[in-house]
């Protein structure tokens, strides 16, 4: 079926749930872990309570990939997945401060991640079904523009709260500005989200028999476990070596999101109490620090193409990801709050390459035809690390800075950054293939497989580094 051109605005409908879906993240990624010190954790049991978001991850993508593309009733395909991950996802979000124990707010983190991801993960392949190919760049490009505005708005109203005035805490010691935040933050998920459902429409399969015949045919755990396996064992060189450039690079990214916000309140307004004012006031500066990332991410964004032609993909990733280890290392000379804001800059160049580069690379790498499965387990290397880090780091925490210690943050603040690094000196090894790849069979092959799984805890914006005939794409 030859797609008709969008106008811009209905490009901005079908793009605007992932404001809400990104409002959530934020929310999630910024307080998750003041929540829990607030709830009485010590910094080292935060990595095992932060457990549920890869492994919902891991589980929950796949599935519902595989089961949105094959799908199709009154709400269409992709709209059925959104919507209900929005009103799961809304609900955990406005009960999420007012959680009593530990060990509520984990359980509520895990239906909350698994909520995003429901919503999220079909986002990617609602851009290949609605848009003609010359328009797909300017949707994934307004979906990066959701993605850091809604991150920014995240970040930012905690502390816009307690600069109106808002004070005090919850029975169990969540500050209100927080309380507030997540339970708007609930509201815009939803509307958002329903904003989307109620003004976009899909195209329905144009060979309705055809459609359930491949849909009867795919059903079944054991053919997408043969696929899986046998893309394993054919892995592309260029994927394997990615794949360690993959693995340090989100180990230092979960240590940065697990312990930054708690190591700028202790370190740089001197918190030595979870429940006391100067913690939350750290609390809610780290947060708002955090949103000068998704901003810089957004810019930049736009000048790695040029960037990348004049200098090779892997040389731009490798510095974009020393820029993020400086900005982790510079906390620890850090005593003044407002340089933070330089600090999440560097981080945000770093996260704007992160995004996009290695999928650059490995896209010149990989056959067409498995293009979906192999990005599926691309992403295993985002999470096995989470999952690593969320089972070992506990114990290694206390056997290497001892229990207890307030300086825990910031050193695991400074492990992920010495993480960017070694994930930079990896960027350097990479070989990248000559084939190039035309981006329709990218698009064609991700739209057909039967596995579609996110590549990372946010889409991928678009670089223009694929472009129409995969010129872009040769080694460089």
């Amino acid at each position: 079926m030859e797609k008709p051109r969008l106008s811009f605005w209905q490009i901005w409908n079908m793009s605007f749930g992932f404001f809400g879906i990104q409002f959530g993240w934020g929310l999630q990624l910024g307080n998750m872990s003041a929540i829990y010190e607030k709830l009485g954790a010590d910094p080292d049991r935060i990595p095992f309570l932060w457990l549920a978001a890869p492994m919902t991850g891991l589980i929950v993508q796949p599935i519902i990939g595989a089961m949105s593309d094959r799908t199709w009733n009154r709400l269409g395909r992709r709209r059925p997945y959104f919507l209900v991950g929005a009103m799961l996802a809304s609900a955990a979000l406005f009960v999420m401060p007012n959680s009593s124990t530990l060990w509520m707010a984990a359980g509520l983190l895990w239906i909350l991640d698994a909520s995003i991801n429901v919503s999220m993960e079909p986002f990617r392949a609602f851009v290949a079904d609605k848009l003609p190919e010359e328009q797909r760049t300017v949707g994934f490009v307004m979906q990066s523009f959701f993605i850091g505005l809604g991150a920014t708005f995240a970040g930012a109203l905690p502390f816009l709260f307690s600069r109106w005035g808002v004070t005090g805490t919850t029975e169990s010691g969540i500050p209100l500005s927080v309380k507030y935040a997540f339970q708007i933050g609930a509201v815009v998920f939803l509307l958002a989200v329903l904003w989307t459902v109620v003004t976009t429409s899909e195209y329905p399969p144009e060979d309705m028999a055809e459609f359930e015949r491949r849909r009867r045919e795919k059903r079944g755990v054991v053919v997408y476990f043969n696929e899986i396996f046998s893309a394993m064992r054919e892995m592309p060189p260029t994927m394997r070596q990615l794949a360690v450039v993959q693995f340090f690079t989100w180990l230092g990214l979960f240590s940065m999101w697990l312990f930054y916000v708690p190591a700028v309140a202790r370190h740089v307004f001197g918190a030595t109490d979870a429940r006391s004012p100067a913690y939350t006031q750290g609390q809610e500066w780290g947060n708002l620090t955090f949103s000068i990332y998704s901003i810089t991410c957004f810019a930049i964004a736009f000048a790695l193409p040029k960037l990348a032609r004049a200098l090779g993909r892997r040389m731009v990733h490798a510095l974009a990801l020393l820029c993020g280890a400086l900005g982790l290392y510079s906390v620890y000379f850090i005593s003044n709050p407002w340089l933070l804001m330089l600090s999440m800059v560097g981080v945000g160049i770093a996260w704007a390459s992160i995004l996009s580069m290695p999928y650059a690379i490995l896209a010149g790498a990989l056959p067409p035809a498995r293009m979906g499965v192999y990005m599926g387990i691309f992403n295993f290397f985002i999470v096995i690390p989470e999952i690593l880090q969320a089972l070992t780091f506990g114990p290694l925490i206390r056997a290497v800075f001892g229990a207890d210690n307030p300086n825990t943050p910031l050193y695991m603040v400074m492990f992920g950054a010495t993480c960017l690094v070694l994930a930079a000196l990896c960027v350097v090894r990479v070989k990248e293939t000559a084939a190039p790849v035309p981006a329709a069979a990218v698009l064609q092959a991700d739209e057909t497989e039967p596995l579609t799984v996110q590549e990372a805890a946010q889409p991928v914006p678009s670089t223009g580094l694929v472009d129409g005939t995969g010129a872009d794409l040769r080694e460089r």
